[in-house]
């Protein structure tokens, strides 16, 4: 439903490329914006060179409550807990909270494509937009992944589609949010530093289905466990699709023998054979068959799925292959920030890993990686804040050593590596600790290895 914006008193909370897209779209639809954030205005102010020709109100360096009590909507960006006091009494006073993601949909006419999960959203969301691109129609590919959904809006383009990846945080805030196809990749505990429990993060999760009709689309994990008790719930009243790596559906998208396959209750369709696809890794190979289920169900041909499968070429700081020093290969997965991340890093591999690991806890229980560790990490190298609490975990699985630099923790692997095996850089944790984000961890990773000889 299109929402009357024209004169309304609109509350932006936090800035971030969400926040900024958001205030130019409800500037450019006639609403009064205030955006506040607890940040000063020189820490924002790349953000701030942004808005230099919308008309804003700034209250920045702390909330002022008459900015959440004195307005007719607030919109917060993602990275903004929906907890927060201020916005609690907002609500409390009956006034609308909603995020960006859900401004931005109440205004977006294509049909839309999301994806949640713990892992593989930013892969799946980037194949799933070039199956589209590849099929000839013009789609946004966007959301969590970078480009807010507000900025196709304020885009002179006329989408016939948008995909995007959305995270627990934006589904915290959704009220009407209706993706036309919808996929649960997996869901492993994340997070757990902003949700009390597991639960809650999972219910955080399946927003994503809350809105959809009979006649949409839900893809699920056959594998995923959180995926039977979805099904026993009647959470669901999509059209459901499944895809399993583990266990194949009867119908949905799984392997059979050296192929990828599609199944309904008529068919069994090849798509193409495993080895053909170019994106490597257990958990690749199940954003391969979300994606291809979700492109195969909304329309898209199965010789432009395959194709796009054999030239895809992943992304950046997801299990990357970097460089190969002396007969040992190095990978950057520093997007490996949660526990279910790792564990399917190292299922990848069949060689002896050296693992280097650590940074900021997020609230996780390292215990579930004991039993891959033993069985397929040589070394453990620790870095960041967490090496205690990780160290305690793992403690007699594999020999353990802490680096207080990424950059001395690779000169160490280059020490202890040995023709054959791999060194994957697979964190475990947030990167907030020693950088700016996941991307310049996995640069700063990337260039230490460049310098090896």
């Amino acid at each position: 439903m299109m929402l009357d914006l024209k004169n309304k008193r609109v509350t932006v909370v936090g800035l971030g490329r969400s926040g900024v897209a958001a205030c130019k779209f409800l500037v450019r639809e006639g609403a009064q914006v205030t955006l506040t954030d607890t940040k000063t205005e020189t820490e924002l102010r790349p953000y701030l060179n942004q808005l230099t020709d919308t008309e804003v109100r700034l209250s920045l360096g702390g909330h002022d409550a008459k900015d959440f009590l004195r307005t007719d909507l607030v919109v917060l960006s993602p990275g903004v807990p929906s907890g927060l006091e201020p916005v609690r009494a907002a609500r409390d006073k009956g006034v609308p909270v909603i995020g960006e993601l859900e401004l931005a949909f109440s205004c977006f006419k294509a049909p839309l494509l999301a994806i949640t999960g713990t892992n593989g959203k930013s892969t799946t969301t980037t194949l799933l937009g070039e199956m589209y691109k590849n099929q000839g129609r013009r789609v946004f590919v966007g959301g969590n992944l970078g480009t807010p959904l507000c900025e196709a809006i304020l885009s002179p383009l006329a989408w016939e589609a948008a995909v995007v990846e959305v995270s627990s945080f934006q589904l915290e805030t959704v009220s009407g949010f209706r993706p036309r196809v919808a996929a649960l990749l997996n869901i492993t505990p994340d997070h757990l530093d902003r949700y009390h429990t597991f639960q809650e993060y999972c219910e955080a999760k399946l927003r994503i289905f809350q809105n959809q009709k009979p006649g949409d689309h839900a893809v699920l994990n056959w594998d995923d466990p959180i995926t039977q008790r979805l099904i026993g719930s009647k959470q669901i009243t999509a059209q459901v699709h499944f895809f399993g790596r583990v266990r194949p559906p009867v119908e949905g998208m799984g392997l059979a023998g050296e192929y990828l396959v599609y199944r309904d209750h008529k068919t069994k369709r090849p798509l193409c054979k495993v080895q053909e696809i170019k994106i490597k890794g257990a958990h690749n190979l199940e954003n391969a068959m979300a994606a291809s289920l979700m492109a195969l169900v909304s329309g898209c041909e199965s010789r432009v799925i395959a194709e796009t499968l054999r030239t895809f070429a992943g992304l950046e700081h997801r299990l990357e292959f970097v460089r190969e020093v002396r007969g040992v290969r190095y990978f950057n997965d520093s997007k490996g920030t949660n526990v279910g991340a790792v564990l399917m890093s190292l299922e990848s591999f069949q060689e002896p890993i050296i693992l280097i690991a650590g940074g900021l806890d997020k609230g996780n229980d390292f215990s579930p990686l004991r039993d891959p560790v033993r069985r397929t990490v040589k070394q453990v190298i620790l870095i960041g804040k967490s090496k205690a609490k990780i160290r305690k975990a793992l403690d007699g699985c594999a020999p353990l050593e802490e680096c207080s630099t990424l950059e001395e923790a690779v000169r160490l692997a280059d020490r202890l590596g040995r023709p054959g095996d791999v060194v994957l850089l697979s964190p475990a944790c947030a990167s907030f600790d020693m950088f700016k984000n996941f991307e310049e961890r996995g640069k700063v990773f990337k260039e230490a290895v460049a310098c090896l000889r």
